[in-house]
């Protein structure tokens, strides 16, 4: 059952899952692991950064310098193929024009989806962020526990490979022994910043991400994670072999053709398909979820992008794990006389209370790290280091005029030149030529460090999407309208990591920046910083959610949400894990129902 075409799927299988991202790739792995029959549908192309990552290019040799354009956000050699903010063929609208009340929708159109492309940053959502309505009164308990998602939070740590350490912070949950990896030495910059910050009482420690600092151990990990399951382990050990440790050597978001960081096609979907029990169609832009005369979901409707032929597929069961916003665009596309207002949707909340991570960012130069020794700092492709939240106290005693908190990253070092990265020279030189420009630019090189706040949105009824009333994509798909505000907690936020940036960057002995004092200026987009969740929040009152505490629709038993839309809060915390440990569980509870005979 290996990538086939639409005329090739079988009539009917155990599952379908919609997306390939984590929340999908996940879903699809812990099914065929355990003998489901699974078909994957992908909107986006295919894709191998096995075959496609360009480890070695230097930004010199791509096209502009690697500068970032309309097509290439991020960079020439980001690993993002047909996406960003945006898609030709595919629009979305905002309902207003002021630019503080819209919306940035970031996609990706590839198999892997968001994976291919993301930070790795890998950190536990803690037991405050699953009850934060009890412990300040805003926003909404999720209806399970820390104590529920640990164990799926061991499981894809040991899965995908996460270094780190544990500190034994607040609410920063440490892991049990053997589920991290070593964390890689700090870089200059960030060891001066560990200095520097224990002054001012704040904290720098080793981030958590999705790389393999040394080797996984294939000879252990799969019996814990497949236990009974002779097949699965042995699928697994191999799929573990094939990647290497990371060798510091190219940017994660260019993908890694040596498997050493988490993608979903390197390390969910391989050991998926050599279990045989996949089946994976790209370029299938789903339209709806079919339901029969009973409210029973049988199976998706979609349209061949190549070739423009309306497909139907059947299944059991059906998954969507399209990344929240898009998986809302689906429930509400599926109407029928049953479900006037779009499946899943009688509580009316599907759409609502979408969210994003709170961003902010500042920058400073550090004369303390001028002239240093030509060295090699690029490291483990992205951040070794990060300030987890730390006035929690301060915080829960209303000291600080916003209700949630944030973490810190930040970027030093002498990494392989790109653009800009000799930094604001002129407004430290006053602008020159020739050689002492050149002399300048080895002085400061790597002299420069940015910060950037991550924190956490409270869900207001301002922000929301619903289906435009008139505009539709290339394939005849109404398209999503967003709805979009921070309220006063956000832009406080925002104002205080300017502080602390500011703080940092002096206490390092530098100068940075004009800070923002309210806040309002500093705060990026709704959806610049990529983590948008919400949309089918879980609950456990039907009346007030879209989805119980597996991810399973309310109005139809058989159809789950598997991707960041069940999110009732969004924590400081990056959502991929948790997007991941809860497709897990979820997944776990699916296999047992269709076992009973429930689904």
């Amino acid at each position: 059952m290996p990538h086939i075409t639409s005329s090739k799927t079988q009539p009917v299988y155990d599952v379908i899952v919609v997306g390939s991202g984590a929340g999908g790739g996940q879903t699809a792995y812990t099914l065929t692991m355990e003998g489901a029959k699974v078909l994957m549908l992908e909107a986006g192309r295919n894709y191998d950064p096995v075959k496609e990552t360009p480890m070695f290019q230097t930004t010199a040799q791509a096209p502009l310098r690697g500068a970032s354009t309309p097509d290439k956000p991020f960079g020439f050699h980001d690993a993002t193929v047909d996406g960003g903010w945006q898609v030709p063929g595919e629009p979305y609208t905002s309902a207003s024009s002021d630019p503080a009340r819209q919306f940035w929708w970031w996609r990706a159109r590839m198999l892997g989806g968001r994976t291919n492309h993301w930070g790795r940053i890998s950190l536990r959502n803690g037991p405050y962020d699953f009850k934060p309505k009890s412990r300040d009164g805003l926003g909404f308990d999720w209806p399970i526990s820390y104590e529920d998602v640990a164990p799926y939070y061991d499981k894809a740590e040991m899965l995908v490979g996460v270094y780190g350490s544990n500190e034994g912070l607040e609410n920063t949950p440490d892991s049990p022994a053997g589920c991290l990896l070593p964390p890689p030495k700090m870089r200059a910059g960030e060891l001066l910043a560990q200095h520097r910050g224990k002054k001012l009482g704040v904290p720098v420690v080793p981030i958590h991400r999705a790389v393999l600092s040394v080797k996984q151990d294939a000879e252990n990990i799969p019996a814990k994670l497949h236990p009974k399951n002779p097949k699965a382990q042995r699928v697994l050990a191999q799929a573990m072999r094939e990647r290497a440790a990371c060798f510091w050597a190219t940017d994660c978001g260019r993908g890694c053709s040596i498997k050493a960081n988490y993608q979903s096609t390197t390390v969910h979907l391989p050991p998926a398909l050599a279990t045989g029990n996949l089946d994976i169609v790209t370029n299938a832009m789903v339209r709806q979820v079919l339901v029969d005369e009973n409210g029973k979901a049988t199976g998706v409707a979609y349209v061949d992008r190549l070739t423009g032929q309306e497909c139907v597929v059947k299944a059991r069961v059906v998954v969507l794990a399209a990344s929240s916003a898009e998986s809302v665009r689906i429930l509400l596309n599926s109407k029928s006389p049953r479900f006037p207002n779009g499946l899943a949707n009688s509580s009316g909340k599907v759409g609502k209370y979408i969210m994003d991570t709170v961003g902010a960012r500042l920058s400073g130069q550090i004369p303390l790290l001028e002239n240093l020794p030509v060295h090699n700092e690029d490291g483990a492709g992205g951040n070794h280091v990060y300030v987890p939240w730390w006035l929690y106290k301060e915080q829960h005693a209303g000291k600080l005029g916003f209700a949630r908190g944030y973490h810190i990253e930040f970027g030093s070092g002498r990494r392989m030149p790109g653009m800009g990265s000799t930094g604001p020279l002129e407004a430290l030189t006053g602008g020159n030529y020739g050689k002492q420009f050149k002399e300048d630019a080895r002085r400061y090189y790597g002299s420069f460090m940015g910060f950037a706040g991550r924190g956490e949105m409270i869900p207001n009824e301002d922000s929301f999407c619903e289906l435009d009333p008139t505009v539709k994509d290339t394939w005849g798909i109404p398209v999503l309208r967003f709805h979009w505000k921070w309220s006063e907690h956000e832009t406080r936020q925002a104002a205080h990591m300017q502080r602390t940036f500011v703080e940092l960057i002096e206490a390092m002995g530098g100068k940075a920046g004009k800070p923002d004092a309210t806040g309002a200026a500093a705060i990026e987009p709704g959806g610049k910083i990529i983590h948008e969740v919400g949309g089918t929040i879980m609950g456990a009152d039907a009346k007030q959610s879209v989805t119980n505490q597996w991810g399973q629709t309310w109005d139809v038993k058989n159809l789950f949400v598997n991707d960041g839309g069940p999110f009732v809060s969004n924590a400081d915390k990056n959502p991929t894990l948790t997007i991941m440990a809860l497709a897990w569980r979820a997944s776990d509870y699916m296999l047992e129902e269709m076992r009973k005979g429930n689904l």
